[in-house]
């Protein structure tokens, strides 16, 4: 699994089982930091021809298919199914009928001689869906303790569990702008949110921020790093003469707000995905929803979509539903992932 957020590629090995209901149990799991020069290359794809893209496909590939060999040698892994990958996005335009993730390549097989399930976005798009969210039916079938699943990862998404009918999509960005403005301080990221914690409202770049025509529109729905970039980075430019912390601050409470107001009830909510680590993000996110936001272990955290991906391969395996169309608008159930053998 590799997110908009460029943390690194989440490995993850993990034992499924079915009884009553499913379970899970990780193995072994690692984050691989991307090298600076495919950070460099992973935000700039979307500039590039397609041609182009192309090529970084096979060496995006390769490099992918290098980390996951080096995963099984240093834990001895055997018996292992299938390598279930999501790849990274580069485009997602599902309104144009168009995703695009690389690293789903046959060259993943081959190279590490294991079955290969990949491109689960891609036949949802085809059925006229919006290739995305795709982790609501790991979120039913393996967190039924919970009322709602809400992972904080590039974008914030969310499937509730409603009178045992799911719903699912993208709030709004979260790490991807949160990041972005780290940047221009020459950090990664926020630290714990201690900068924007120190900063302070801006009530122009919020107000702005909450008029987005995105927030208004109804489920299903799902964003994009183009999103962001046309209707996000214009507001922050427009607001350069602010300072990060200031940004910071208001991006953070813009994002507080908005999932709070998906929250109407008391609801029992997990948070996974980075920005759960982000403290002063939490607080304003419990002080704008009365839901209960319940945060797990760091693993958790750290690695509950390269664990749903897995599961999604599993029940590609199984021939079993993996998409719901009543969360991705597409013509109907199905089960997608393509299977590539060594």
């Amino acid at each position: 699994m590799s997110g908009t957020s460029l943390d690194g590629i989440d490995l993850a090995f993990v034992n499924f089982s079915k009884g009553k209901k499913w379970s899970y149990k990780f193995l072994n799991t690692k984050t691989v930091e991307y090298p600076k020069k495919w950070v460099i290359k992973l935000k700039n794809l979307i500039n590039e021809p397609f041609r182009n893209i192309e090529i970084e496909d096979d060496f995006y590939s390769l490099f992918l298919a290098k980390q996951i060999n080096n995963f099984i040698y240093d834990n001895n892994l055997e018996d292992i199914d299938a390598i279930c990958s999501h790849g990274h996005t580069i485009f997602h335009e599902p309104e144009r009928g168009f995703t695009y993730q690389i690293g789903n390549k046959k060259i993943l097989a081959t190279k590490t001689g294991i079955n290969l399930i990949c491109d689960f976005r891609k036949q949802d798009v085809a059925l006229g869906g919006q290739g995305a969210p795709l982790v609501p039916i790991g979120d039913k079938l393996l967190f039924r303790n919970f009322d709602s699943c809400l992972n904080l990862g590039g974008f914030a998404n969310l499937s509730q569990n409603i009178n045992n009918k799911i719903t699912a999509y993208d709030v709004c960005a979260v790490n991807t702008v949160l990041n972005h403005l780290s940047n221009k301080k020459g950090e990664l990221f926020d630290f714990n949110g201690e900068g924007a914690e120190k900063g302070n409202l801006i009530p122009s770049f919020l107000n702005i921020l909450e008029s987005l025509d995105y927030y208004t529109k109804k489920g299903p729905k799902s964003l994009g790093l183009e999103w962001v970039k046309s209707n996000i980075y214009p507001i922050i430019r427009s607001h350069e003469n602010k300072t990060v912390e200031d940004l910071l601050h208001t991006y953070t409470v813009h994002i507080a707000k908005q999932i709070g107001s998906n929250f109407k009830n008391k609801e029992k909510v997990l948070v996974t995905g980075g920005g759960a680590k982000n403290l002063f993000l939490i607080k304003e996110i419990k002080n704008n929803s009365s839901a209960r936001f319940f945060i797990p272990s760091n693993e958790l955290i750290d690695f509950k979509e390269a664990l749903i991906f897995g599961f999604l391969g599993v029940l590609r395996l199984r021939n079993e539903i993996n998409c719901l169309a009543s969360v991705t608008g597409s013509s109907k159930d199905h089960c997608s992932g393509i299977l590539y053998t060594p």
